[in-house]
């Protein structure tokens, strides 16, 4: 008996602190959740976050590493300083999506009920839908073919210190609104950008920039 229950003790020591939904905190270390399984908040400083098909998480969040995500996961929001996230098809995202220094890319029949944000880095969808707006300050946004995005797409002008640390004149955003898409809310743009809008697209009112039109599958290199 007692060689038992010193069996199931160990056995429940061993068990990640995942396994029944609790929240997982680390410093410098990366974070893994394996497909199907249930998790709470996952925060990391100096460490990836790994969430594999169709589990479950609360918030994700990393200072300096990226977050993937799998087909099917189930998440609450997502954030990294340092990293990029991406993410498989059929995603489904309570919150916002926001890094600073990376990129953001989404596959297709993805819901995110809030916005997506980045300050350097791409943001791409593919037939994904967004109950928020899109902001960036130097990344390139692509509303890619079916995405619906029911708030608006705003790029800021980039800070006097940022333009200081960045010799020579930036290189202008490329924003695509591809075939299908739709963006609900205005489009603002507080600094030049090279804004394509397919023939399918529909947009609110573009106030920073002129669309030029496309009716190719992919629009054109500048």
């Amino acid at each position: 008996m007692r060689t038992r229950l010193a069996l199931c003790l160990l056995l429940a020591a061993a068990t990640p602190a995942f396994a029944d939904g609790q929240d997982v905190d680390k410093v410098n270390g990366s974070i893994s959740i394996d497909a199907t399984q249930q998790a709470g908040d996952l925060d990391t400083v100096n460490g990836s976050i790994r969430i594999g098909a169709n589990a479950t998480t609360g918030d994700a969040s990393t200072v300096n590493g990226g977050i993937q995500l799998a087909d099917g996961a189930h998440t609450g929001a997502l954030e990294t300083v340092n990293g990029s996230i991406r993410a498989g098809g059929g995603m489904v995202v309570d919150g916002s999506v926001e890094t600073v220094n990376g990129s953001i890319f989404f596959d297709r029949g993805s819901r995110i009920s809030k916005g997506v944000s980045t300050v350097n880095g791409a943001i791409g969808l593919v037939s994904t839908e967004l109950g928020g707006g899109i902001e960036t300050v130097n990344g390139d946004i692509t509303v890619g073919i079916g995405s619906h995005v029911k708030g608006g797409i705003k790029v800021e002008k980039p800070t006097s210190s940022w333009l200081n640390i960045h010799m020579g004149k930036p290189k202008p955003p490329r924003i695509i609104i591809g075939p299908n898409a739709v963006v609900d809310g205005p489009l603002v743009f507080e600094r030049e950008v090279k804004l394509y809008v397919h023939a399918t697209a529909k947009t609110g009112p573009i106030t920073g920039a002129t669309a030029v039109r496309f009716d190719t599958p992919t629009a054109p290199q500048d």
